[in-house]
């Protein structure tokens, strides 16, 4: 059986998807196991077994530490027919839950023992058989990661009993698809969230609608850069409630094929696929900052683009595979079969490809594996359960199904989270932003302008009035100058005629008297008159430079007063050219921010019409709604860009911005410009090519600002990733010591709680610890406490770049003492780290041990570690290193540091351990 839905298999148009690759670790070793029962009694050894378990909660508190697909296997109890004919025979597997092991008898003497991540007994309850199986997935999905779950095995086993049983008339009865979306829709928000379904069936390898049958031949649309795989044309369905998911379980189920068997009754003839999409919105907020009178005209908002996350349920009840002789098929009956193990035959060598890993995995060979290549080998979370019966009769196909679960086991997928962001809603509340900053942009130059034009007419006016009164006071100056003029020379004419009538009087009593006196009393007279006449006219000479000067003095105080009305004049004029040019300026600007969001317009519409053309093969028309349905929703209308169209992306707006101004907003005040900032320089650094410009250009210093001034994580996260990846380099290495780097990670690890964020700084001083130069101040400045201080998040991520970051340290400390540049205790022993290396030496997580190990070997390399090392338990470890190492190198080096210590050898031989 299987699931309804409505939401195409595409993704809507005019949003960005942001892939973000969640890395799993994962030990391919310790997934199963095949041995013999005689063997299993007598295996030892120092190393812990390790094996994964379905029922491990949640994908959150699983940690997303292994990305394997999980695979248990189910018993069905005897049914009638068996009771009465194998009554006399014992069941052909022995189930051991406890242990996790399955025992498939091979004869009354021999069986062969296999291992699983859940083995379910015939007692086990539906509800039980989902917790452990499928819950899981289900988290994940709801998470916005994909999920497939699916159910092999042979035909009658119950496969469709444990995936699509409705449960109508016991509850308890109800299967994986009814309860996974019983839990979907407890999760999700009506109003935000939406869940849209496919139901079809892969019969004779043509995918039908099992919602709409007239829809028979639905085509296969791959992505041709990511090899995404979508159904443009199934129908699709969007899901309110419990009862309208159940109504289309049972719709399609009826439109399934089916035929009656010698081994099953209802056979089922086609492979059913439930798809289940579910889209959840991310709350986000928007960030407001107005200016200091608190103005709504001049409020300015910063916007964050809507965040959903979308996951997919994708549930496969597979047909089971038959005998042809033992189900006595016949005409198109045995076509059906055929066709039916040609489909599954192609799956499991896709599975032994992968298994194996292959460079090449057939996965073209089926339309089958064509829609399963995401659950095996690709981005899904994946749970397999394969349902086995006891019957000694059908031995092969039991043995058959476990293998098959078995190299399912060995599979690896790599899950990625599925986040978009809504660019065209976005678009749409910028334009009104826009609008409204024109608008106040626009009312602020007028105010400029007008301002401009008082100012201007008041300077005109005040230069009016200086010129008129200083054209007033020269008038009144110069006929002030001209009349004194007048007056003097009226005076001096005045008493030239008084002097003459006097002397004419005197001319007139002398004639009188003797002619001689009378010539020598003239003559006397006129010298007596010449010398007044000359004093008097000197005197007034003297008055008339007098008043000349005091003229000049007047003429010389008017000039300047001319000049200081010109130097206002030119200081007025000054004064407006340069409210000219700001008012040109303004103009220029204006035209620059113009120009700029013409721009910015025309990047938008360019990634939009890139998106639309990446995702038109996905587009596919409208689904079909079925009439008893309450809704169908609207085809999404923004496509996803993947993840090489956001390098590309990258690529444009690293050209067309330029690396300056990206590092600028890493100080803007805005917090959420910072964080898309450091992520766009995060992605820059990733890139080998990129990352001397970026520190050339100052951009490690402004991301250790950033630890240093930021107290938003998600920019704690980001940048030191960035750093991790500019401290791959030996220069940068150095810089960033140099600025107290070191110090800053340090901080940011005591104070940090996200593992990821951890895992980030973690990464980045483990760089610097592989650097020899920079081991006494990395170690004086904090960094091995700080590593040693981040074991407490417990996150195997985490922990793995913390052995990392000690194995390099050790490396680095050997290589020292080899060259005779160091002597003394390791700093790491100093420091406390042996125990925590002892106690995770065996970890079950391959890169953690791997790292430990190395680490460990380095550090045994230096004799003066050898006392400690042995009182604090590292000798045993050593010791099973080079016994059960699972890499030659490690092994031999360890062999190697037992064999040549004087210290090591004497306590093995006190201890009698041979060490050969």
């Amino acid at each position: 059986m299987a699931n309804t839905g409505s939401y195409r298999n595409g993704t809507q148009k005019g949003a960005v998807k942001l892939d973000r690759i969640l890395s799993l670790n994962s030990n391919p070793k310790s997934a199963s196991s095949s041995f013999k029962s005689k063997s299993s009694a007598a295996s030892s050894g120092l190393r812990r077994s390790s094996t994964g378990s379905l029922g491990g909660g949640s994908s959150k508190d699983n940690a997303g530490v292994s990305g394997r697909v999980r695979v248990a296997v189910r018993l069905r109890p005897r049914n009638a027919e068996e009771l009465g004919a194998d009554a006399d025979f014992a069941d052909c597997v022995e189930l051991q839950p406890e242990l996790k092991r399955l025992k498939l008898r091979r004869n009354n003497w021999d069986t062969d023992t296999y291992e699983f991540d859940e083995v379910l007994t015939e007692f086990a309850s539906q509800k039980r058989v989902y917790e452990v199986v499928a819950k899981p997935v289900v988290e994940s999905v709801l998470d916005g990661y994909n999920g497939t779950v699916m159910a092999y095995g042979q035909t009658g086993t119950g496969k469709t009993y444990t995936l699509g049983r409705l449960g109508e008339e016991d509850t308890c009865d109800r299967g994986i698809m009814v309860r996974a979306m019983e839990d979907i829709l407890a999760e999700i928000s009506p109003e935000k969230d939406s869940i849209c379904v496919s139901y079809l069936q892969l019969y004779m390898e043509s995918i039908q609608d099992l919602l709409d049958p007239a829809n028979d031949n639905i085509s296969i649309v791959e992505d041709p850069k990511t090899g995404d795989v979508s159904l443009p044309g199934a129908t699709l369905v969007e899901i309110r409630d419990q009862q309208s998911f159940v109504e289309l379980l049972r719709l399609g189920e009826a439109h399934r094929f089916a035929a009656n068997t010698k081994l099953n009754t209802e056979s089922s003839r086609s492979h059913a696929i439930l798809m289940v999409n579910v889209r959840r919105s991310v709350n986000g907020k928007d960030y407001a900052l107005s200016s200091e009178n608190g103005s709504a005209v001049s409020m300015l908002k910063t916007l964050k683009p809507p965040l959903v996350r979308k996951g997919k349920l994708v549930v496969v009840d597979l047909a089971g595979s038959e005998r042809i002789d033992k189900s006595g098929s016949e005409g198109h009956t045995l076509e059906e079969a055929k066709s039916i193990n040609l489909s599954l035959s192609a799956l499991g060598k896709c599975i032994n490809a992968l298994a194996e890993n292959s460079a090449h995995v057939p996965v073209r060979d089926s339309k089958l594996t064509r829609l399963l290549r995401d659950s095996f080998g690709g981005t899904a979370r994946t749970s397999l359960i394969v349902t086995i019966g006891p019957s000694p009769r059908h031995r092969g196909e039991t043995a058959s199904t476990i293998m098959f679960g078995q190299r399912a086991m060995k599979v690896e997928n790599m899950l990625k989270i599925k986040e978009e962001f809504d660019y065209k809603s976005l678009s749409r509340r910028l334009d009104i932003q826009l609008d409204k900053l024109t608008a106040e942009h626009e009312r602020q130059q007028k105010a400029f302008r007008d301002e401009i034009e008082r100012i201007t007419m008041e300077a005109q006016k005040r230069i009016s009035e200086a010129e008129k009164n200083y054209g007033d006071a020269l008038e009144k100056e110069k006929f002030k100058y001209q009349k004194d003029y007048m007056e003097s020379l009226k005076k001096l004419e005045e008493q030239w005629s008084k002097d003459k009538q006097k002397q004419d009087d005197g001319n007139t009593r002398i004639e009188q008297k003797d002619d001689r006196l009378v010539k020598t009393s003239r003559e006397e007279f006129s010298a007596v008159s010449s010398v007044e006449e000359v004093a008097e006219v000197k005197r007034l000479l003297h008055e008339e430079i007098h008043l000349r000067k005091s003229a000049e003095e007047e003429v010389n105080n008017l000039r300047n007063q001319l000049m200081q009305w010109k130097m206002t004049e030119t200081a007025g004029n000054s004064k407006i050219s340069k409210l000219c040019k700001l008012l040109e300026d303004e103009v220029l600007q204006k035209r620059n921010l113009e120009e700029e969001i013409s721009v910015l317009r025309s990047q938008l519409l360019q990634l939009s019409f890139e998106a639309d053309e990446r995702r038109r093969p996905e587009g596919g028309g409208t689904g079909n709604v079925p009439n008893g349905l309450d809704s169908l929703i609207s085809q999404v209308r923004h496509p996803q860009l993947r993840e090489s169209g956001v390098g590309d992306s990258m690529e444009k707006l690293f050209e067309q911005v330029g690396l300056q101004r990206i590092l600028s907003l890493l100080e803007a005040e805005d917090a959420d410009v910072r964080i898309h900032a450091v992520k766009v320089v995060a992605n820059l650094a990733a890139e080998e090519k990129n990352q001397e410009k970026i520190v050339e250009a100052g951009g490690l210093t402004s991301l250790l600002m950033l630890l240093r001034n930021s107290e938003d994580e998600t920019i704690h996260r980001v940048a030191a990733g960035a750093i991790a990846n500019l401290a791959m380099n030996e220069t940068n290495q150095e810089l960033i010591m140099a600025q107290r780097g070191i110090s800053l990670l340090s901080i940011t690890a005591a104070s940090a709680e996200d593992p990821q964020t951890l895992r980030m700084v973690a990464g980045a001083i483990a760089n610097l610890c592989g650097n020899d130069k920079l081991q006494m101040k990395l170690r004086a400045e904090g960094g091995i406490k700080a590593l040693l201080g981040m074991v407490r998040c417990r996150h195997p991520d985490v922990l793995a770049q913390v052995a990392r970051g000690i194995a390099n340290f050790a490396k680095c400390e050997s290589r020292a003492s080899a060259q005779g540049t160091k002597t003394g205790k390791s700093l790491l022993i100093e420091d406390g780290a042996l125990p925590w290396i002892v106690q995770n030496a065996n970890n079950e997580a391959s890169p953690i041990r791997r790292h430990i190990e190395l680490a460990l070997c380095h550090l045994s390399q230096h004799e003066v570690n050898a006392k400690d090392m042995i009182s604090g338990g590292a000798l045993w470890e050593l010791v099973r290193i080079s016994r059960d190492c699972s890499r030659e190198d490690i092994r031999t080096l360890a062999h190697r540091t037992l064999t040549s210590s004087p210290t090591f050898q004497a306590e093995l031989k006190r201890l009698r351990i041979d060490c050969g």
